[in-house]
């Protein structure tokens, strides 16, 4: 090392033997990030052609995509392990201005070393760190609209079908904290959906917010299909303590068959009887019947309506069409029959080991049958919703329903139907019911993302959303597909949103963000409750956070969703989990709720926790403020005197 001063500065350079004592020369440094600035450079130069039809709002967003994809094609660590040994970027923040990065720990080399600058690649401007922040807020903002105040993560909440008729709680949505309204084609109608949107654009009006209405196709859903009904039988049984004593009947609302009325508030079980018999009965009178495991029971009236009259059941009762009622009282002995009962909802009890048939048709599927030993004579039968699949899938490949909750693999494939062994279920088995999502990881699925329902859903969705979202994204094509029927149904340009809930879309991701980037303005959903079966759970954080790395080399709005703070919304309490998760969601730009009976108290604590994390988190840098903790020990006087550190 040695030193020289000119015109009063002092100028240090670093021999090799002084920058790096016994490594190699950091002239092999500047030769590998030379490389790598050369792939960077040359990516983008080929990709030129589907770089000029990209839009201008995303133009140099796309070439640092490019660069960006090109730096992570090799494995970076050794590099960044000797760039930090030094004190230097290891380029490990590159995302939003990547070829800036690698230019400035490259000027910084040459300038320790004493190097000659090496002629640099023609190419446009580079994005520096101010700019790919200000991409990326812009882009943000253009989808989301304007941030709250100490708030930089939007909130985007779903609807549920109660907000087409409930203009308070939409009103109580927004005033809480809801950036974006997000209603789910799946569900409801194109009437339902112009009231939700009616009840927001009140609210906005009587809060002064903004609020951006997100539309969710269907896309290609692959469920399960129906199944037999199962029995008419109802289960009634009282409320009881720790010791087994009645802490409260059970409810029973007994209704006209004729002209059946609603219970007035909840009821155990409503059953139709006859109208005249029904006339008769009065409070205090006793009911009685044997149930259909030949048990005799008893039913006190509590109370007489208009309409139909309460019974209180102090033992547990199995009551099915059909049972004979007694009505018991001096001088008055008459009977009446249960009328007709809605048959309980089906189900396949499966447990590793067993046999699953998935049929082409949508017949109604059945639970196996079994002789008096318990034995299998005929496995349980169900349906599939989309039987184009057939013509895909392959022997040995898995398949699993209900996310995840039940796996298998796919033992032989015929024309009609796949037979499935179960591989993995909780202990003790696991029910598979109607419409229960199915997955098949492995197989190479061509479904289009747009269906027929989605094609005509798509006629009120180009016309009243400001943003939509296209469910099981896969490829370049199903982005272009969504493209041209928006251009041809509206002159508007909503944005878009690549939801990725598939392997094949999470593999596609950086082709169809180019083809995205077409539109004005795009984004992307992690859809993690697909995601996560279609990955492998325990690959559920590795592939969240590749998404959010791309994205931001994007300048893409990511929207972090799926079971975020579910139990809080649908039970009232979260878990530690959940908050834990929802603190994670500060890494994206919005963060979505899904409806429950607590969403509303969901909503401020996902606000609260968001504001808090934003003084410490921004994308993957920690933000380093004043901590607490640090603040809280100062030195005492006498802390050197008692030995304190």
């Amino acid at each position: 090392m040695f030193g020289t001063k000119r015109g009063g500065l002092l100028t240090i350079k670093l021999s090799e033997s002084d920058l790096w004592p016994g490594k190699e020369s950091p002239a092999q440094v500047i030769e590998e990030l030379k490389s790598i600035r050369a792939e960077m450079i040359a990516d983008a130069s080929q990709s030129a052609p589907r770089l000029d039809q990209v839009h201008a709002n995303y133009r140099d967003s796309a070439r640092n995509l490019l660069h960006y994809l090109a730096l992570r094609r090799r494995d970076l660590r050794p590099l960044q392990l000797r760039l930090a040994a030094l004190g230097l970027s290891s380029l490990g923040r590159a995302e939003s201005h990547v070829l800036a990065t690698v230019d400035a720990v490259l000027e910084i080399l040459y300038r320790l070393t004493g190097s000659p600058r090496q002629a640099i690649a023609p190419e446009a401007a580079p994005i520096d760190f101010e700019t790919g922040e200000r991409l990326l807020a812009d882009h943000t903002e253009a989808m989301f609209g304007p941030a709250k105040p100490a708030r930089r993560v939007r909130i985007m909440v779903t609807m549920p079908s109660e907000a087409a008729d409930d203009y308070t709680l939409v009103h109580e949505l927004l005033q809480r904290g809801m950036d974006g309204m997000r209603i789910n084609c799946a569900h409801d109608d194109a009437v339902a959906w112009a009231r939700m949107i009616e009840h927001l654009r009140r609210a906005e009006q009587e809060l002064g917010r903004s609020c951006r209405v997100f539309m969710d196709l269907s896309g290609p859903k692959l469920r399960t299909g129906p199944l037999e009904p199962g029995p008419a039988v109802i289960r009634v049984r009282p409320r009881r303590d720790v010791f087994g004593r009645v802490k409260t009947p059970a409810r029973i609302w007994l209704t006209a068959g004729t002209a059946p009325r609603p219970a007035p508030s909840r009821a155990d079980a409503c059953l139709p009887v006859p109208e005249m018999w029904l006339a008769r009965l009065r409070p205090g009178d006793k009911v009685k019947f044997t149930d259909t495991r030949d048990s005799k029971r008893t039913l006190v009236v509590s109370d007489v309506m208009a309409g139909g009259c309460w019974a209180e059941a102090s033992k547990t009762v199995y009551i099915d069409p059909g049972i004979v009622l007694r009505h018991e009282r001096e001088g008055d002995d008459r009977e009446g029959v249960i009328g007709a009962i809605p048959p309980t909802e089906n189900a396949i009890d499966l447990q590793e080991g067993d046999q699953l048939i998935l049929t082409r048709n949508l017949e109604p599927g059945r639970p196996a049958t079994r002789n008096g030993a318990g034995q299998v004579l005929t496995p349980a039968v169900i349906g599939c919703t989309i039987p184009e699949v057939f013509d895909t899938v392959q022997f040995g490949e898995s398949i699993c329903f209900d996310d995840g909750k039940i796996c298998g693999m796919i033992e032989k494939v015929e024309t009609e139907r796949v037979l499935i062994r179960i591989t993995r279920t909780r202990l003790g088995g696991e029910k598979l019911r109607a419409d229960k999502g199915i997955n098949l990881p492995e197989s190479n699925l061509r479904l289009p993302a747009l269906g027929a329902k989605d094609l005509e859903d798509l006629t009120f969705v180009a016309k009243h959303a400001d943003v939509v979202e296209l469910s099981f994204a896969n490829c370049s094509e199903d982005v272009e597909s969504l493209q041209k029927n928006l251009k041809r149904l509206t002159s508007r340009s909503p944005a878009i949103v690549l939801k990725i809930e598939t392997r094949r879309g999470f593999d596609n991701l950086p082709d169809m963000l180019l083809t995205a980037m077409r539109s004005p303005c795009c984004g992307v959903m992690i859809a993690r409750g697909d995601l996560a079966v279609e990955c492998g759970f325990q690959r559920l954080a590795e592939v969240q956070e590749e998404i959010l790395w791309i994205c931001e080399a994007a300048h893409v709005p990511v929207i972090w969703a799926t079971q975020v703070l579910e139990m809080l919304a649908k039970e009232g309490m979260p878990t530690m989990a959940e908050i834990t998760d929802a603190a994670m969601g500060d890494r994206a730009e919005c963060v979505m709720l899904n409806k429950g009976p607590h969403v509303l108290n969901a909503v401020l604590v996902l606000d609260d926790v968001l504001r808090r994390m934003q003084d410490h988190q921004s994308k993957k840098s920690a933000m380093l403020r004043e901590l607490r903790l640090a603040r809280a020990r100062r030195a005492e006087p006498g802390d050197a005197a008692d030995g304190g550190a």
